[in-house]
C-alpha cells in the first residue's frame, strides 16, 4: 500500500461538478492499494500518517503532528500510483487491487484514520472521476510504501 501525503493549506475534491470535500489546513493522502494488500498494511500506514511531524513548531522546525495542529484529511483512492511503465507507453495497472479486494481496505483506512483524529475524516469516492485541488503547503510531499518502510 502507498500513500502520498502532501501538506495543504486547503484542499477541494469536486465530482461531476460539485463540490464534495474540502479541508483547511492538513493532509491530502492519495491512497494506492497494491493485489498484495491487506489489513495490516492498513494499519502500518494509518499509524505512521497519525503520527507524522511535518507541521512547524515555535522554532520553525518540522516537528508537529497533524493533530497537534488540529488540522484535518482528504482522503483520495487512486489506483494508478500502481501504474507500471517499463513496457510500451501505455501504463499497466495489473498490481492494483481490484475494487473488491480495494474497497474494504480503502474503508478500513477511513475507519482507522476516523478512530485516530478522533472524528471523521473527509474523503473521495471510490471509482470516481475526481478533480483535487490543493495548496501544498511548502511544499511537503512524503511518500510512505508499506511494503517498502525505507522508501
Amino acid at each position: 500500500m502507498i500513500a502520498v501525503i502532501q501538506r495543504a493549506s486547503s484542499a477541494q475534491l469536486h465530482i461531476k461538478g460539485q463540490l464534495h470535500a474540502s479541508i483547511g489546513k492538513g493532509f491530502v493522502i492519495l491512497l494506492g492499494i497494491h493485489v498484495d494488500d491487506s489489513v495490516e498494511d492498513v494499519t502500518y500506514l494509518a499509524g505512521k500518517i497519525h503520527g507524522l511531524r511535518i507541521f512547524s513548531d515555535a522554532e520553525d522546525k518540522m516537528n508537529l503532528s497533524l493533530s497537534q495542529v488540529g488540522g484535518a484529511i482528504l482522503l483520495v483512492s487512486q489506483f494508478t500510483l500502481y501504474a507500471d511503465t517499463r513496457k510500451g507507453n501505455r501504463p499497466s495497472y495489473m498490481s492494483a487491487a481490484r475494487p473488491e479486494q480495494a474497497i474494504p481496505l480503502y474503508e478500513q483506512m477511513i475507519q482507522q484514520l476516523s478512530e485516530a483524529m478522533g472524528g471523521p475524516i473527509q474523503t473521495g469516492v471510490f471509482g470516481e472521476d475526481m478533480q483535487v485541488s490543493l495548496c501544498n503547503d511548502g511544499p511537503v510531499t512524503i511518500i510512505i510504501d508499506s511494503k517498502n518502510p525505507a522508501l
